[in-house]
């Protein structure tokens, strides 16, 4: 499923900025993001569009040239950051739904394609892009959990249930399955072909991914991130290349393991996991709690800096509870 980027919502809450005579704080869903002041009231309906957008280029837009132009490839567009602006985080940007054109709206209703929005994505390094075999297999679920600003109408349910706590890693979504005897590598939306020089393949070698699925005797994907050098600026300052695993999928059943199972598995594979935090976690009384909680120093920093984490994914141990909880101080330090 394709993320949904900008979306028919209410505004939950309006409240003020300490200092600030011509901006306040806009709450949305589980977002926080500034607007001018008077410009929405609480219950008002709008285009909430969150970051990570990349806008096109048209006069609708073009009040976002200063702060957020920028290329991707060859298109041009208006990505959408994470701020601070008043000391005040902004995540995201509110829209009037008349910018619809009289198209009859519904609460939560995706219209990402009605705007022309994508999604930013970076530049891929030659030795990760790989060349195609084919789209992503669809037997296999792609490696995207959801933001916990989203879901903050399950919130308080999900803080009756203990969850484990991993870290969320700088790197690069890697998938590797073994299935019907055959074995396959994907990035993060396209299966590739084996060659000598991709990065993904090599680590795959490297670690004898293929022999050690082949023995499992099942059809199974594994999903990690991969890091290390030429990958996202290596911020672990690392030698080469390695993945930290996350997920194991079943196949033929269609569902994750367990993160108890998942964990032995790495175990009996002699493969990492991501680092593991806590295991019985009770998620504190609000999201924004928890956003802080989020913020740390990666377990993986070198020993000459600190590197802050990117943040967190919470799972109970069933996997019925899944999002990820990113760190606004690693937001707020992204090119």
């Amino acid at each position: 499923m394709e993320r949904i980027l900008a979306s028919i919502v209410v505004i939950d809450d309006v409240a003020p900025i300490p200092g600030a005579d011509l901006i306040e704080v806009a709450t949305v869903k589980g977002w926080k993001l500034v607007i001018k002041k008077g410009e929405y009231q609480p219950g008002d309906a709008a285009i909430y569009c969150e970051i990570d957008s990349f806008l096109p280029v048209t006069p609708d837009f073009e009040f976002l040239r200063k702060s957020s132009y920028r290329k991707m490839g060859d298109t041009e567009g208006f990505r959408l950051k994470t701020l601070k602006l008043r000391g005040q985080i902004s995540q995201g940007l509110l829209l009037p739904v008349d910018m619809l054109n009289g198209h009859v709206h519904t609460l939560g209703e995706d219209v990402t394609a009605k705007l022309g929005i994508i999604k930013y994505e970076a530049p891929i390094p030659a030795s990760l892009a790989g060349i195609m075999k084919g789209g992503f297999p669809s037997f296999i679920p792609k490696t995207d959990e959801e933001r916990i600003q989203n879901l903050s109408g399950e919130y308080d349910t999900f803080r009756t249930h203990p969850c484990y706590v991993t870290e969320k890693l700088d790197g690069s979504s890697v998938t590797y399955y073994h299935r019907d005897g055959e074995f396959g590598v994907c990035s993060r939306n396209l299966e590739l072909r084996e060659s000598d020089d991709n990065t993904l393949w090599k680590v795959a070698r490297k670690l004898d991914i293929p022999g050690k699925l082949a023995a499992l005797g099942s059809n199974i994907a594994v999903q990690g991130e991969l890091i290390g050098e030429g990958i996202q600026g290596n911020p672990y300052d690392l030698r080469g290349q390695t993945v930290y695993f996350f997920n194991a999928f079943n196949i033929n059943a269609g569902e994750y393991l367990s993160m108890p199972a998942f964990l032995a598995l790495m175990q009996e594979l002699t493969l990492q996991h991501v680092p593991v935090l806590e295991e019985t976690f009770l998620l504190p009384d609000t999201i924004g709690e928890l956003l802080s909680f989020a913020e740390g120093a990666a377990l993986l920093s070198p020993a000459n800096k600190r590197v802050e984490r990117e943040g967190l994914v919470i799972r109970s141990a069933d996997r019925r509870i899944s999002f990820k909880v990113i760190s606004n101080k690693f937001l707020l330090g992204e090119a």
